[in-house]
């Protein structure tokens, strides 16, 4: 049975051939992901930019030496994480990624997580939220856990912060999405109990006929 980075590097094999949308004629390459293939952390953004597009790493640009600045602040480095994207190329002049072009990564997405099997999604900006938890703000949820079921991906656990971006462009949003941050290991600490304990039903505030809960 091939190891968990193994099944990551086949896949990225993959995923380097793919032509399912139209990205793939204006990029330069296919950004995966980067990090470690047993990581109990994945980070999800919306997708590659300029530099992420040239070097075919995710977050390497100025949100992405933002996003190590935090990951230092709670004891973490890159190779401890995993860090991908909803899209893997690089939507021209960075506008957003439309529904369809969403749709058709979706697959290399949904097989990421299923490899790496992560006990805590991070979601990194709106467009990410909205791939995981519709019809949510982030201006009301960014800092909570929240489990939902996904097709296919079963019971998941997100905790949702703002772009690292959204910092550079706004100073009054780096210490939110700071405070934000430095609860992830509590965050995680909480999602493994519950795992530990073996509970049905982890403690929960609110939940609705979606099947998604807030946890804490």
């Amino acid at each position: 049975m091939l190891s968990k980075k193994e099944q990551l590097d086949e896949l990225n094999k993959r995923m380097s051939e793919c032509k399912k949308c139209i990205l793939r004629s204006t990029c330069k390459q296919v950004v995966s992901g980067a990090g470690s293939a047993e990581a109990e952390i994945m980070f999800i953004g919306e997708g590659p930019g300029q530099k992420e597009d040239e070097l075919g790493v995710p977050f390497v640009g100025a949100a992405g030496k933002f996003l190590d600045e935090m990951l230092g602040v709670i004891k973490l480095k890159r190779e401890d994480v995993y860090i991908s994207n909803v899209v893997k190329c690089r939507p021209p002049a960075n506008r957003d990624p439309l529904p369809e072009e969403s749709e058709a990564c979706w697959p290399w997405l949904e097989k990421q997580i299923e490899t790496i099997d992560p006990k805590l999604i991070v979601t990194l900006g709106r467009h990410s939220m909205e791939r995981f938890l519709p019809n949510q703000k982030i201006s009301q949820i960014h800092g909570k856990a929240m489990r939902r079921n996904i097709q296919g991906l079963g019971a998941r656990v997100f905790y949702t912060l703002y772009h690292p971006a959204a910092a550079l462009y706004n100073g009054s949003m780096r210490g939110i999405l700071t405070e934000d941050f430095k609860r992830i290991p509590k965050v995680l600490e909480a999602v493994k109990k519950s795992e530990n304990e073996k509970k049905d039903e982890p403690t929960s505030i609110n939940s609705n006929e979606d099947n998604q809960e807030t946890l804490f």
